[in-house]
């Protein structure tokens, strides 16, 4: 087959990368307002890594001082219109328009406020003065307008519907009605107490989250991403399918650095789709396998898209307990994944790649080995209980020791130290550069929080929910020819079902992390008032938050796959919803079984164990039935059954379980018995 994919340049990549991720769409500066930003970033960048190594200050200082210089660069760094960050229109300063100069001081001066009034705060709450109110509406006018730049309209959409909701609460129907709240009090809560903008969602952003966006872009720096697509290359490529496997793999190990989807999207299936491609598999095959794994890397430990830090201070449980916990169902989806992608290159006949075409783990290991001593030291840190700040410090400082050495090797001693130094002051503007749309996000979603402790509205929510979620139980047991379930069950899976979709479709076009926080305050009390463990809801709600980026019609990643592989986009990102089944099913799986998660309270062996033989059974069987492909092509009956076993496999009941592995046994069975084989794939 003649490969007609074209091998996109670096610029060409970077502008897909802004067609598909808004966070990326940076407007052309001219030289001194470059110069600028750059060295404020930096400085950004040098006070956190300052922080996290010798001592972070007062929480509110910390953050009013993080949101301010944030606020500052974006106006400057964001066009008002994507469509125009390469002109200027307007009258201007320094070629950006002076509208975008009285936003951005506007931004940083209400935000350093609050710390400025810090000694006079407890004395303000709920007696703001006129100013605390002005400033305060400054500041919520400038961070919804910042993050509408930098990450589109869903969230600020989203923030102001809250805020009516608020405002006209006496006007609300039925349960939702409240007494309703003045824009004095209102604002008092948002900007003036720790419930608002000033909360939890924008402190760990400041004290978690930049660390670790930094280190993400450092490792990059040193080649870590490289070696890792090299090494899954080495140790998958030549299997059938080769380059897709390699797409998994490469994916997986990238998600322990980074948990951007379009980034790493855009970053391994530069190299992977056409790769794809050019060996056999379709443009949206290829795109939707590079998204589906992509994806992956928002659940896989340590960073996991920076939720797992916010899981920290929401629950309030070590890190190294949610890293344990993420273990199992990261494996699951990245499985799945793989599992498709095998069935699906046996049932085309691909090959894998030939052995001149492979490189050798040896040789990887050999020439790389010193890149991945930071995330080994990073990761050893924290399960041995170090702060993530501190570990974040030490990760980042060894990178930056590794980026020396090898400079010097490359340069000689005075060569070396001065590319060193260059690469180092890049790498601590592009880290800070990066977190300014999540910044901004996670104020704006802190508004969000502060209406949902006002007004009391998510266990509203929740109620309405778990009584809709009641009555179709109802309904349907008393259908039933036999008690199968309980109603209980019924109504514990009809709710998680109206959940997980109200996560999806809050996801589309929102990061996750806003969608995370979002979920914990809305979705996640519903899942409490059914009894679920709060790190069970917790991770449920993330992990359906984290699916939008693969669900049309707002599934970014495939979008911007299918955009390298010159694919229909919906048709990859179809392709890519059903690739992730695995990160669909398995939050259903630990639902009813919280020992998949390792550490919960329920955990017990012999549970652990049933759930996750389950699991895997049930991903084999339909992943066998979608790909139409098993041992080889699948009899009508045995398509229509084995989704059936699947189900029965991975709800963690031992009789159920029993009965779809003989049904998986049966067709696995009468393939062999038949001796079918499908066309052999070329040797490698």
């Amino acid at each position: 087959m003649t490969d007609t994919t074209p091998q996109l340049s670096e610029d060409q990549l970077r502008a897909l990368e802004e067609e598909y991720d808004p966070e990326a769409r940076f407007r052309t500066v001219t030289r001194p307002v470059a110069i600028l930003s750059a060295v404020i970033l930096f400085l950004l960048s040098c006070y956190h890594f300052y922080t996290a190594g010798f001592g972070i200050p007062r929480a509110t200082t910390h953050r009013g001082l993080h949101l301010g210089v944030s606020l500052f660069v974006i106006f400057l760094s964001f066009s008002a219109l994507a469509r125009n960050r390469h002109k200027t229109d307007g009258f201007a300063v320094l070629g950006v328009p002076v509208t975008d100069w009285l936003l951005a001081i506007g931004g940083a001066v209400s935000a350093f406020y609050v710390p400025w009034i810090y000694a006079q705060l407890q004395f303000r709450v709920g007696n703001p003065l006129p100013i605390d109110i002005a400033m305060g509406t400054v500041l919520l006018v400038v961070l919804m307008e910042a993050v509408r730049r930098s990450m589109g309209w869903p969230l600020p959409v989203i923030a102001a519907l809250f805020i009516a909701y608020a405002y006209f609460g006496r006007s609300m129907p039925g349960i939702l009605v409240h007494p309703g709240a003045d824009w004095a009090t209102i604002i008092n809560h948002l900007y003036l107490t720790s419930q608002g903008i000033y909360g939890t969602a924008l402190g760990v952003i400041a004290t978690y989250v930049f660390h670790f966006v930094l280190f993400g872009v450092m490792a990059q720096k040193i080649g870590l991403g490289q070696l890792f697509i090299d090494l899954a290359t080495a140790l998958t490529g030549r299997f059938a399918g080769g380059p897709a496997k390699v797409s998994v793999v490469s994916s997986a190990m990238l998600g322990t650095i980074s948990g951007s989807s379009i980034a790493n999207t855009v970053t391994t299936g530069a190299l992977t789709i056409p790769a794809m491609i050019k060996i056999g598999f379709k443009r949206h095959f290829a795109a939707a396998v590079e998204a589906a794994s992509s994806t992956g890397g928002q659940i896989t430990p340590p960073v996991m898209g920076a939720v797992a830090f916010l899981m920290v201070e929401y629950l309030g449980i070590p890190l190294r307990t949610i890293l344990i916990a993420a273990i199992v169902p990261a494996f699951m989806h990245f499985f799945g994944v793989l599992v498709q992608v095998h069935l699906e290159a046996k049932r085309l006949g691909i090959r894998g790649l030939r052995k001149e075409e492979l490189p050798t783990a040896g040789k990887v290991l050999r020439e790389g080995w010193l890149s991945v001593f930071p995330l080994v030291l990073l990761v050893w840190m924290l399960m041995s209980g170090r702060t993530p700040f501190l570990s974040a410090f030490w990760a980042i400082t060894a990178c930056m020791v590794v980026y020396l050495i090898q400079r010097i090797m490359a340069a000689g001693v005075l060569g070396g130290i001065k590319e060193a130094a260059a690469g180092i002051y890049e790498g601590f503007v592009a880290g800070a550069r990066q977190s300014l749309a999540v910044t901004a996000a996670a104020a704006l979603v802190g508004v969000v929080i502060g209406i949902v402790t006002l007004t009391g509205v998510g266990f509203k929510i929740a109620f309405m929910v778990t009584s809709v979620a009641a009555n179709w139980a109802a309904s349907l047991h008393g259908v039933l020819p036999f008690e199968l379930f309980s109603i209980q069950t019924l109504t514990l899976l009809f709710t998680l079902v109206m959940t997980a979709v109200v996560c999806v479709l809050m996801g589309c076009g929102v990061p996750t992390t806003a969608n995370y926080i979002i979920m914990v305050a809305v979705a996640a009390p519903v899942l409490g008032m059914m009894n679920v463990e709060p790190l069970v809801a917790h991770f449920f709600v993330f992990y359906f938050g984290v699916l939008a980026d693969v669900t049309p019609p707002v599934a970014l990643a495939a979008y911007a796959g299918a955009g390298i592989a010159g694919a229909n986009g919906f048709k990859a990102g179809n392709t890519a919803f059903r690739l992730s089944m695995g990160k669909a099913l398995v939050p259903f799986v630990f639902v009813f079984s919280p020992s998949l998660l390792l550490v919960t309270q329920s955990f017990t062996l012999p549970d652990f164990l049933l759930a996750f033989t389950g699991a895997v059974l049930g991903i084999v069987a339909l992943s066998a039935a979608i790909t139409n492909w098993l041992l080889g092509p699948l009899l009508l009956v045995e398509r229509l059954l084995l989704p059936v076993a699947a189900l029965m496999m991975i709800a963690p009941e031992i009789i159920s379980t029993v009965i779809g592995a003989a049904i998986l046994g049966a067709v696995l069975l009468r393939q062999v018995l038949a001796g079918r084989s499908g066309p052999s794939p070329e040797p490698a």
